[in-house]
């Protein structure tokens, strides 16, 4: 936990150190790779050197999410395509962002919407992401919070 003091969270009270904010959209490719990397980097790393935020807590202003993204060392957002939505929510409610990633653009991920499959035969939600997509965007992170 870094030593900044918090109005929204004591400092007397340890948290993680790093915040990932991910947009964790679940109608595209892209966006279920966020969360699925961002889940394995703090499966590999754990829970003291990194959590995943609320994003929806920055907008509505729940004040835990408030101090433990101001007690954070890195606050980093993860987003699948170029809307950067989570990137924009986190600035929006005032926070710096220390190192946006966007999969799109950082990984070379082509965005696949899954409503163009409606009607076609939707394929179990899995057979939108591929492992290797996972992996790259999990170094990513990692590299990131190394940084």
């Amino acid at each position: 936990m870094t030593e900044q003091q918090s109005k929204h969270w004591p400092k007397e009270i340890k948290t993680h150190e790093n915040i990932l904010f991910s947009c964790f959209g679940g109608l595209s490719n892209t966006g279920l790779t966020s969360a699925l990397a961002c889940l394995e980097v703090v499966k590999e790393l754990g829970l003291e050197k990194v959590a995943i935020g609320c994003l929806g807590g920055l907008p509505t202003e729940v004040g835990p999410v408030f101090g433990k993204t101001e007690a954070a060392q890195r606050v980093i957002t993860v987003d699948g395509c170029p809307f950067e939505c989570s990137r924009k929510v986190v600035e929006g409610a005032g926070f710096q962002v220390t190192k946006s990633i966007m999969l799109a653009r950082d990984i070379g991920m082509r965005k696949k919407p899954l409503h163009e499959d409606i009607g076609q035969g939707l394929k179990g939600v899995m057979e939108y992401v591929s492992e290797d997509d996972i992996q790259r965007a999990k170094d990513l992170i990692i590299q990131a919070l190394q940084e």
